[in-house]
């Protein structure tokens, strides 16, 4: 075999061809990769966006029955007069003379409050006491249109109101649910317009059910709340209170001046028989039997006993003791007496002034009622029927 021998210029001139040819290789690849990058990240930009996460339940609810929320205001004119003490002052007198006026200027004083629509026709839901005494209740709607409301019943007693608007049948209506499925731990969704603030939305949890209006410091209504620790401001009262669903469970009412984190609802059940009974008569009728009680222990008792100063002896057993009788009323009328006990009505027995009322409530106007009473040493059974409450109001 015969080999070909190069001379050393070439031999160096090839291996200088052979190292530029590899640069411009590998200058090639380097340009190469970062287009590729670039292409990626071009096709990366340019595809869709990753959906965003569904929103919450609490916008789901207000959007729901945000639109049928309404702000009510009213507004009322009151007289006013000068004391007699001072039209009878003969400083002023002597001032004045004979011109001295009678009468104040009269007040304008306003007021503000929530509520909803329940039906098409325009059937607003209120608290009673945001349209009590009202000369003139101004209906808003969340889209801004403003009608004049016309209350076409109120019942103090439960606080509720329900405002009638003519507005054609173009209007969103708040889905109802049912307060008797409510559980404590839900959600709980309040809307309205605390202090003036539109559309205001605050979430919390029903905190408890069934919390008697005595204990929230308003023994003149007979209702059984839904707690809620929700925050609920002035101007909130009317407005609803939602379940998760946004569903009304509920009618925002009260608060308690001395605490924080603590609201009150009218549970919707007793609103729908409430409303009801307003949209046909523009009152209810509250059964009433006429005394003034307490709930009563055996501990109680003996101490009550044990002051010398006691007007009666009270049984030393647990029901309710009677510590007022109404003149005429029907618990007169049947005999009842100052230090008798309740102890059953109906063959139910009893230990609170609360279960009293519910059984009074639920009986309606004209029942008759058999009352276990147990009077020093003996008991006895009475008979007594239930009268309507405005009567002895």
């Amino acid at each position: 075999m015969k080999f070909t021998y190069f001379p050393k210029s070439i031999r160096q001139l090839s291996r200088h061809l052979f190292a530029i040819a590899i640069a411009v290789l590998l200058s090639i690849n380097i340009w190469v990769l970062p287009s590729q990058a670039e292409s990626v990240l071009i096709a990366q930009t340019s595809a869709s966006p990753a959906p965003i996460a569904s929103r919450s339940f609490v916008t789901a609810a207000v959007n729901r029955v945000g639109s049928a929320v309404v702000r009510i205001d009213t507004e009322r004119t009151i007289s006013r007069n000068l004391p007699e003490p001072f039209m009878e002052d003969p400083f002023f007198r002597r001032f004045f003379g004979d011109s001295l006026p009678k009468n104040l200027p009269p007040e304008q004083l306003r007021g503000l409050g929530s509520g909803f629509i329940i039906d098409k026709s325009g059937l607003v839901l209120t608290n009673a006491h945001v349209v009590d005494k009202a000369d003139k209740v101004t209906v808003r709607l969340k889209d801004g249109r403003k009608f004049e409301g016309k209350v076409q019943g109120a019942d103090e007693v439960t606080d509720l109101a329900v405002v009638k608007i003519n507005a054609g049948s173009d209007l969103p209506v708040a889905p109802l649910g049912s307060s008797s499925n409510v559980q404590v731990g839900d959600w709980a969704i309040a809307v309205g317009n605390p202090l003036g603030f539109d559309n205001t939305v605050t979430l919390g949890i029903v905190s408890t059910l069934k919390r008697p209006s005595a204990q929230v410091g308003i023994s003149s209504k007979r209702l059984e709340f839904i707690q809620t620790d929700a925050a609920i401001n002035p101007g909130n009262s009317g407005g609803p209170l939602l379940n998760e669903l946004g569903e009304v469970i509920g009618i925002n009412t009260a608060i308690r001046a001395d605490a924080t984190g603590i609201g009150f609802a009218i549970p919707i059940d007793k609103a729908k028989q409430i409303t009801s009974e307003l949209q046909r008569n523009g009152k209810v009728a509250h059964p009433f039997i006429g005394i003034g009680m307490d709930d009563l222990t055996p501990e109680e008792a003996r101490r009550i006993n044990a002051n010398p100063n006691s007007p009666v002896k009270v049984p030393e057993v647990k029901g309710i003791l009677v510590g007022r009788v109404i003149p005429n009323s029907p618990a007169a009328n049947a005999g009842i007496r100052v230090g008798d006990v309740i102890v059953a009505v109906d063959g139910k027995s009893i230990s609170t002034g609360e279960e009293l009322l519910i059984i009074v409530e639920n009986s309606g106007v004209g029942e008759n009622l058999q009352l276990k009473v147990q009077r020093g040493n003996r008991t006895q059974q009475i008979s007594l029927r239930t009268a309507e409450l405005k009567d002895f109001s």
